[in-house]
């Protein structure tokens, strides 16, 4: 087995002890990976972003674990040294499928996983009605996946929205062992601050555009206590702009095609680059 799937998880970890912060861009598709893997080396695997993407469909629910491990080994094959961070939702509901899908994502090459204490119907972190489980239940969900990973990076997520739940909830997850933890949906960075006081783990911030929690810079950020910061949909909200704008100029133009930034070539470029980076060339596996 490739040495760098074999240890991504403690590839990360010492990221983590020689830098500040750790950006994690959302990509949508693999080649959206592949566009944001030449800016930054921590790519996160989106749940909103790959819903919308394999599914066309809000992300509620519908993704299964088959299809975001075959996503990841397609994303993993492209970018061999990349850090990669997968939403794993709920673990898919049952803890020894989630202790299967952190199994399989650590044999492909996956860096860490992010957990949640949402129980059925979920909902994105940054929308209303969403429902929690019982503590309990989660964290022996969140123990049985402890207990499965070898060196898997494992952050674990509370959608709970009031101060005093959150922090309950992250400080038993920080005791139990999660590598990290996450509050997703605050509106106030003092909440960071708050977690950083009473954990001793890394903290983690993720970042949406048009969610609840403030649009806020990496310095901003490490102010706060953030050690790790995941951005959901970048790559997502940055096509389907691009493509309204492009539909809709080539309809006004009754179909004619105008010189672009992108051209065949240049895509094509980007593609054979991929081909050349790939993880599965001879002798590799």
């Amino acid at each position: 087995m490739n040495h760098a799937i074999a240890h991504s998880g403690n590839l990360l970890r010492q990221a983590l002890s020689n830098r500040d912060i750790i950006p994690f861009i959302g990509v949508y598709d693999v080649f959206s990976a592949s566009i944001a893997g030449k800016y930054y080396d921590g790519i996160f695997i989106s749940g909103f972003s790959f819903a919308a993407s394999h599914y066309g469909l809000p992300d509620i629910g519908f993704i299964t674990w088959s299809d975001i491990v075959a996503f990841v080994q397609r994303v993993k094959t492209i970018l061999p040294q990349h850090l990669i961070l997968v939403d794993i939702d709920d673990g898919y509901v049952d803890a020894e499928v989630a202790c299967h899908v952190v199994s399989l994502l650590e044999s492909v090459g996956a860096s860490g996983v992010i957990i949640e204490d949402q129980k059925r119907p979920r909902r994105c972190g940054h929308l209303d009605g969403k429902l929690l489980m019982e503590l309990d239940d989660f964290l022996e969900k969140l123990n049985k996946v402890l207990a499965t990973r070898k060196e898997l990076f494992v952050v674990a997520r509370t959608d709970a929205t009031e101060l005093d739940e959150i922090v309950r909830r992250v400080k038993a997850f920080a005791d139990a062992g999660a590598d990290a933890v996450l509050a997703d949906g605050i509106k106030d960075l003092s909440v960071l601050q708050t977690l950083k006081s009473a954990v001793d783990c890394p903290i983690v911030f993720n970042q949406i555009a048009g969610g609840k929690s403030p649009p806020c810079d990496l310095t901003e950020l490490k102010e706060a206590g953030v050690s790790l910061v995941n951005y959901s949909t970048p790559c997502l909200f940055a096509a389907q702009t691009a493509l309204e704008d492009e539909m809709q100029l080539l309809r006004e133009r009754n179909g004619l095609l105008q010189k672009q930034r992108v051209g065949v070539k240049d895509c094509n470029a980007k593609l054979h680059e991929n081909l050349a980076n790939r993880s599965y060339k001879v002798g590799r596996v």
